[in-house]
């Protein structure tokens, strides 16, 4: 069982705010357990690797597929930690996300999982589906998907709407028209130590 399934506001009081895991917001500042408030240096490992698990229980991926889409990002042009968040964020759960239609990413991979979304027409139920450029993202026609879906838009996770996305409300569809670009990314990280901590893995 790779994915987490434990309590959401530990992990949050732990790595800061994670706006794709949960909408709750801590009650305490600092990290939990009998040593939470005690402050200690942490050394260089320990910053790369909260880095690293900021993205693994936002976007909620395994250490594997991780690893998997960093050695993807190193392959790809460009800037290693710009290509690893945008591969990330064009995943069908994020997009899902980021246009509204879930309130939490582990939401939208539900709503994938179980068939309620589909794109260019068929449905897809693979959350890690990669979303390209021109393909539109919208509800399965069954009474049963709109009703989740706009149960879900009267309270979207995120209130911008990314510029690489647009919806329309009425119709509850969705268009990629482009990559997401690095300001866009809802997440406060540091992409270049989550690439440092693997440069000895991958």
């Amino acid at each position: 069982m790779s994915r987490y399934r434990g309590p959401r506001l530990r992990v949050v009081r732990r790595l800061g705010e994670l706006p794709g895991l949960t909408r709750k917001s801590a009650r305490r500042a600092y990290p939990p357990g009998q040593h939470g408030q005690a402050r200690k240096k942490r050394s260089e490992y320990a910053v790369r690797l909260e880095e690293k698990q900021k993205l693994r229980f936002n976007y909620g991926v395994s250490e594997r597929q991780l690893l998997r889409y960093v050695r993807k990002a190193r392959r790809a042009a460009g800037s290693t930690g710009l290509v690893l968040l945008q591969l990330l964020e064009m995943r069908l759960d994020n997009t899902v996300f980021r246009l509204g239609m879930a309130p939490t990413i582990p939401s939208a991979r539900q709503l994938v999982n179980h068939g309620h979304v589909t794109v260019n027409g068929r449905v897809v139920n693979i959350a890690s589906y990669q979303c390209r450029p021109g393909e539109v993202i919208a509800v399965r026609d069954t009474e049963r998907s709109r009703k989740l879906v706009e149960a879900n838009l009267q309270f979207p996770g995120l209130a911008h709407l990314p510029s690489h996305l647009e919806f329309d409300k009425g119709k509850i569809t969705g268009k990629v028209n482009g990559v997401v670009e690095r300001e866009w990314v809802a997440l406060q990280v540091n992409e270049l130590l989550v690439v440092e901590y693997y440069s000895r893995q991958a």
